[in-house]
């Protein structure tokens, strides 16, 4: 076990876990910020997508020990009201079905437009592509990002 100084949603947390422990589970189990979801533990489905120094990044695979003092935001760091721009165009545009993979998408989202305000539909596409909806809600995301693109 080791003493862990992170900075997650712009307030600094102490954790002591295992080096080798990932982010995902210091978030859920230890920090009780249950919106970053488990989904597959390889990095490849997107549920688990948090912001490391703003740019989206899987959760399941990243150690706590190679955090440093990089800045971490979770979906419940997006906005302490849900009023961030991606926030409420999932709302407008109903995107969720069963909810799973919402806080993964919403991040990859926000990530994309604070880098590229203004994304064609190929490089929303492109962003996307890595987060899995088994709902198939892949239209409406897009209509989503693209509208949050717009606010």
């Amino acid at each position: 076990m080791a003493t862990f100084k992170l900075n997650i949603n712009g307030k600094e947390q102490e954790v002591d876990v295992d080096p080798s422990t990932p982010v995902l589970w210091v978030l859920r189990d230890h920090l009780n910020l249950v919106g970053t979801k488990y989904g597959c533990g390889i990095a490849q489905c997107g549920a688990c997508t948090i912001h490391l120094n703003g740019t989206a990044t899987r959760a399941c695979m990243l150690t706590v020990s190679s955090v440093g003092n990089s800045e971490i935001t979770t979906i419940e760091g997006l906005s302490e009201e849900g009023d961030h721009p991606v926030q409420k165009a999932w709302l407008e545009v109903d995107v969720p079905q069963c909810g799973y993979c919402q806080a993964g998408q919403i991040m990859t989202a926000s990530a994309l437009l604070e880098k590229n305000p203004n994304p064609s539909d190929e490089e929303i596409e492109m962003a996307m592509n890595g987060n899995i909806c088994r709902c198939g809600t892949y239209t409406r995301i897009k209509k989503a990002v693209k509208l949050a693109a717009k606010s």
